[in-house]
């Protein structure tokens, strides 16, 4: 005899309404050609239409979809072949209003084999206070087994549905057209029998809710949610008792992963690293509903490199997986083979390799370990799964925009049960969610990588000062997240031994002030090269910088285009600094014995303003020795302090000739670092050198026809006292050429001048301003093949404007063939 306990004391009545709860469900009962058979309450509260009004009609009056009759029937043969249906639809109002709601069609048996279908809509308008999206929640516990039987007015039962067995153990036979004592013998069951005869008499609108604990087909006990509806028919007369039958145990558990997915929203995707929202996602599903998780992320994921692999372009070979987050119920985690950050297998049979290839979930209920089955293809994996027991395994790819990220296994080996349906939508709910903050966090690293990228390039790699100045630098965007910003710096070999030093100020953080920035690096390197003077640069630059804000004036959301330039050039032969400044902060100037000055330049105005201003240049003489330091705004410039007070905090740090130029870095940038900064800050510091005299060997030459022969023994002269004999055959060549071209070219002394530094370098200077060209001479022509040939036996070769005309220049390696 099964002992049935009822609780007549937790009988409720109108109880408020809550979505998840099937108190709040209105219920329709069908027949097969889809007409409404009978009504409740709570289908009039949910709709407005009374069951006078419904029942004798098609279902269609508020269910828009059942409106197609082609469309109704095969809904019918998919009920049919799937013993019902679950999913979201809409209802329509009285009022014309259309309701989003969870539907749930429960296919339910009669005598003699009849069919009636028992609609169950639930209204999905409001989300519950978990702020979990109402559409899977409606769509899990609506995957939830739930008993259904309907009554008629001697309380027999005339409908039922394939759930009720199992959750009490009676069959169908036993309980069609009997009585509920009939079903339970010598059970009490008045109480039960007592509401619902209350019911019947009364036409109650009211949903009569008690709890029973009753036996499971396996012996075990078990409590059970119990809900009474009355049924209504046209008149609006009692026709039966609809009774809905909810395992307590289930629906807890189906509330519990329901409240994870509220948790889910505040706890995936903390940080925009992709390792920690995969560590996340692990840790959710343990031990909620799975005893061990894995999440694998295709190698460019992490990364921020390489191309996105997309979902169904595998082929057969897979992407690269590491393992990004794992969890268990077991200290360790000893059922996965691979630790984080490691390289995962995916044998080509498994079901992974099938994820992968589909991009589609596997669910597996039953892990196959017989020998020489997929998981063999794997000894370390074979060797985890059969000896720790894992029987049920479910794969769920990771994916956002048709691009795969990995994918999420998960597995079984505590629980007995295997993994169901309900537990698959869980876990694509989760991935879903976890995939949304790790495409971000993946499009966050791609771009931070590619912004770390480009200014890695656009930023000199090495500061090569040559014989002129030792150099050290220190850079801190405002930006630290990205790292890009527009300030640059830069030290430019010139020819003559002589350096030129930059340091500017593109307007704007970010990745559109360093792409700007790299531009005018690029304009402003060119330019040094072409041996522009100081002025001449910046207004040439100036130029640039209006140039690209026409080209960028008709794209959508154009980049504020403006910058600030400081242009040094140092010569150590005669150890004059010349500088010009368009906005920019002067230089810090800190002689030998700590003197610290800043250099009163006449003031340019800003790059890119299009006033058409001249720079004008200061030249300064500097003792051996001395400290140059170029800087942006960032460094003297903040919220709390004026500029005047930065530019004094500046030099006192710098004031200590006797630290190395990495230590006088680190000094000054400590405020900086120190604070909250609204600006990128970049500090340039240079050293400055001379060349000794006895490494410079100058003459002032006549232009008359002897001068190539006495040109050419000078330099031979001169090299064999540097010890340089070994250069006296291309030098002979290159002197030669270069002095017959002054000749030829122009009138007045013929300036020769050889200095001895990092290179050798030759100059020849004469009084014409005009550059000479390289030509491509022809087999007949007499002339114009002498630079080409200097081109051939230098390292590199130009000419520089110089007061009163011009220097042609040509530099050869100390060491021949170096």
């Amino acid at each position: 005899m099964t002992n049935i306990t009822v609780s007549t004391d937790r009988v409720t009545l109108g109880r408020k309404p809550h979505v998840s709860d099937v108190s709040d469900t209105a219920f329709a009962l069908l027949d097969e050609q889809g007409t409404v058979v009978a009504w409740t309450q709570a289908a009039e509260d949910l709709v407005d239409y009374t069951a006078g009004e419904v029942v004798g009609r098609s279902a269609s009056l508020v269910l828009p979809s059942f409106a197609d009759a082609s469309a109704m029937s095969a809904f019918v043969e998919q009920c049919r072949a799937q013993n019902g249906w679950s999913g979201a639809t809409t209802v329509r109002h009285r009022d014309g209003r259309v309701l989003d709601v969870g539907l749930r069609i429960s296919m339910l048996w009669g005598q003699d084999g009849a069919v009636r279908w028992l609609a169950s809509v639930t209204d999905m308008g409001v989300p519950s206070g978990d702020a979990v999206n109402a559409l899977v929640q409606g769509s899990i516990l609506a995957r939830a087994p739930i008993g259904v039987s309907v009554r008629d007015l001697k309380l027999r039962c005339a409908w039922v549905n394939d759930v009720m067995e199992s959750l009490d153990g009676i069959s169908r036979d036993r309980r069609l057209g009997f009585g509920i004592t009939d079903a339970w013998p010598g059970v009490e069951t008045e109480a039960t029998e007592a509401v619902m005869r209350r019911m019947l008499r009364s036409v109650s609108t009211k949903v009569y809710e008690y709890r029973t604990w009753l036996p499971t087909p396996l012996g075990e006990e078990r409590p059970l949610a119990v809900s009474l509806a009355c049924l209504q028919g046209a008149d609006g007369q009692a026709l039966g008792v609809c009774t809905i039958s909810v395992d307590v145990t289930e629906s807890r558990q189906e509330r519990e992963r329901l409240a994870v997915l509220g948790e889910a929203g505040t706890r995936l995707g903390s940080t925009l690293d992709v390792m920690q929202t995969s560590q996340e996602l692990a840790d959710l599903a343990v031990p909620l509903f799975a005893d061990g998780v894995a999440v694998d992320l295709e190698q460019s994921v992490p990364f921020g490199d390489g191309a996105p692999v997309r979902i169904g372009s595998i082929g057969e070979r897979f992407p690269v997986l590491r393992r990004a987050g794992v969890a268990s119920i077991r200290h360790g985690a000893p059922e996965s083979p691979w630790v984080r950050g490691e390289r995962t297998l995916v044998p080509p049979a498994s079901p992974a390799a099938e994820v992968l290839r589909t991009g589609k979930s596997y669910l597996g209920p039953k892990v196959d370990t017989t020998p020489g089955g997929w998981i063999d293809q794997s000894p370390a994996l074979a060797q985890r799964i059969r000896e720790h027991g894992m029987h049920s395994v479910m794969v769920v790819p990771i994916r956002a925009r048709r691009v795969l990220l990995g994918m999420a296994v998960f597995i079984r080996t505590e629980n007995p049960l295997p993994f169901q349906e309900t537990d698959l939508l869980l876990a694509e709910e989760l991935v879903k969610r976890a995939a949304v903050s790790l495409d971000k966090a993946r499009q966050y690293r791609r771009e931070h990588t590619a912004a770390f990228a480009l200014q890695r390039n656009l930023r000199p790699h090495r500061l090569r000062g040559g014989g002129a100045v030792e150099a050290a630098s220190r850079y801190q965007p405002a930006d630290i997240d990205r790292g890009v910003g527009g300030d640059w710096f830069d030290v430019i070999p010139l020819s003559g031994a002589r350096v030129a030093l930059v340091v500017g100020d593109v307007v704007g953080h970010g990745i559109n002030a360093a792409a700007t920035m790299g531009r005018l690096r690029t304009a402003v390197r060119t330019l040094a090269n072409m041996e522009v003077p100081p002025g001449e640069l910046l207004a040439r630059l100036d130029d640039t910088v209006q140039r690209l804000a026409e080209a960028d004036a008709d794209v959508p959301d154009p980049a504020v285009v403006g910058a600030t330039c400081l242009y040094v050039v140092y010569d150590p032969v005669t150890r004059k600094c010349t500088m010009t400044t368009a906005g920019h902060p002067p230089p810090a100037i800190i002689d030998p014995q700590g003197k610290v000055t800043f250099p009163d330049l006449p003031t340019g105005t800003p790059l890119g303003i299009g006033l058409g201003a001249l720079f004008e240049a200061m030249e300064l003489e500097l003792p051996e020795g001395s400290l140059l330091a170029l800087y942006t705004d960032g460094m003297i410039e903040t919220r709390d302090h004026d500029i005047e007070e930065g530019m004094h905090r500046l030099g006192t740090a710098l004031a200590q000739p006797e630290l190395s130029l990495e230590e006088l870095c680190t000094r000054a940038m400590a405020p900086v670092e120190d604070q909250l900064a609204c600006d990128d800050a970049s500090l340039l510091l240079v050293r400055t050198r001379s060349i000794s005299p006895v490494q410079v060997a100058s003459w002032t030459l006549p232009s008359d026809g002897t001068v190539v022969h006495r040109a050419q023994n000078l330099a031979c002269g001169q090299l064999a006292a540097w010890g340089l004999e070994a250069l006296e055959g291309s030098m002979k060549l290159i002197v030669s050429e270069l002095v017959t071209n002054a000749v030829r070219h122009s009138a007045g002394p013929i300036g020769l001048r050889l200095i001895q530094h990092e290179v050798l370098t030759v100059e020849v200077s004469d009084s014409n301003v005009s550059s000479p060209r390289m030509r491509d001479a022809r087999i007949v022509d007499e002339h114009g093949r002498g630079l080409a040939m200097v081109a051939q036996l230098s390292r590199r070769w130009g000419t520089r404007p110089a007061q009163g005309g011009k220097v042609v220049w040509a530099e050869a390696d100390l060491a021949p063939g170096r």
